[in-house]
């Protein structure tokens, strides 16, 4: 569910559809489908659930900007309790 969020909120920053067009461009999807994903009239959240945003914005891509993952946080704070 955060990592649905976290698309969520990008999706949402980046505003206008041209703007949703050229970072898509950037993550690496071609311009034909960039376009028409960018001017889709489903809502943010349907668009972090779907494999637009699930394949360009991944765990990689997520860690690289600085966001932890919340399992291997517990586990660095909890080494106990995963033995």
């Amino acid at each position: 569910w955060l990592r649905n969020r976290l698309r969520y909120c990008i999706w949402h920053h980046w505003k206008k559809p041209e703007r949703k067009r050229k970072n898509l461009i950037r993550l690496g999807v071609d311009q034909d489908h960039a376009y028409a994903w960018s001017r889709t009239r489903k809502g943010g959240w349907a668009i972090a659930q779907s494999p637009i945003l699930g394949t360009t914005i991944t765990l990689q891509r997520l860690k690289k900007r600085g966001y932890v993952s919340l399992t291997e946080l517990h586990i660095q704070l909890n080494p106990s309790l995963c033995e």
